[in-house]
């Protein structure tokens, strides 16, 4: 199959254009410590919200609608967080064999480190489905684009904000995020290649990097949450949480109107 130099030009360009969204995030390199100190449970409580509500109201809804079976999609959240559990366990056996949950000055958390993997495995599923809507027609390119931007910019501060509790400095956290943000174009150029194969494969992908959410949400960052119990942060993490939920419920409402018109 001929692939027009059009649409490889427009699939590269939008892949571009999603990964420069996630210097949204730079916006932690001006903040003042003290009020980093304050932001970053917060941010953490939103992560927790914005990947559940990724992997519950997006990707596993998408996976169903795309086989049709709704066990075997299930099954597969579930080999996705089982795979997530053995690969946290290879992260932490590898730096040391104690689990500490406090970053310090030369250790990364492994936390911060599973949500660098589950990052980089959306991008490249989101580089997938933008290079499959633009062989399939501009247009969809466009608005599928536009719907993965409007999807990027609340997960990208989340994102940095589990990084920053993960003992990554803000500038750290911003470049490795923008360096997971890169894994769409490794998707795209995947799709562009061999597009039967790719399309398939959502089916998998879509199941696994759900059940990577979530288990990133609920045993690395949601325990995060409860070191703090006042009801101050009782109050401000449950709005955050609450916050990243409703974002994606929006976002994909805006989604569905994008794609219908």
């Amino acid at each position: 199959m001929t692939i027009a130099l059009t649409t490889v030009a427009g699939t590269i360009a939008a892949c571009l254009a999603v990964s420069l969204c996630s210097l949204s995030s730079a916006i932690a390199l001006w903040l003042k410590p003290e009020t980093l100190k304050w932001l970053v449970p917060n941010l953490v409580a939103l992560a927790v919200g914005v990947l559940l509500g990724d992997a519950f109201i997006h990707l596993i809804p998408d996976a169903i609608q795309r086989h049709g079976a709704v066990s075997k999609v299930c099954l597969t959240v579930l080999i996705g967080m089982f795979g997530f559990f053995v690969l946290e366990k290879g992260v932490r056996w590898r730096h040391d064999h104690n689990v500490d949950c406090r970053p310090t000055a030369d250790r990364i958390l492994p936390l911060a480190k599973m949500n660098l993997i589950g990052d980089a495995m959306h991008n490249f599923v989101d580089g997938i489905l933008i290079a499959g809507s633009f062989l399939a027609d501009p247009a969809m390119g466009l608005t599928t684009t536009l719907a993965i931007i409007t999807h990027e910019i609340p997960q990208e501060l989340s994102d940095v904000g589990a990084l920053l509790r993960g003992g990554f400095a803000p500038r750290q956290a911003v470049l490795y995020n923008f360096y997971c943000s890169l894994t769409v174009l490794p998707g795209a150029t995947f799709t562009l290649l061999l597009s039967q194969v790719a399309e398939s494969s959502l089916i998998v992908l879509l199941p696994i990097a759900a059940g990577g959410f979530i288990y990133i949400a609920a045993s690395d960052l949601i325990p995060v949450l409860h070191e703090r119990s006042s009801l101050v942060h009782l109050g401000g993490q449950s709005a955050a949480f609450a916050t990243g939920v409703v974002f994606m419920q929006f976002i994909v409402i805006f989604e569905q109107a994008l794609l219908a018109t």
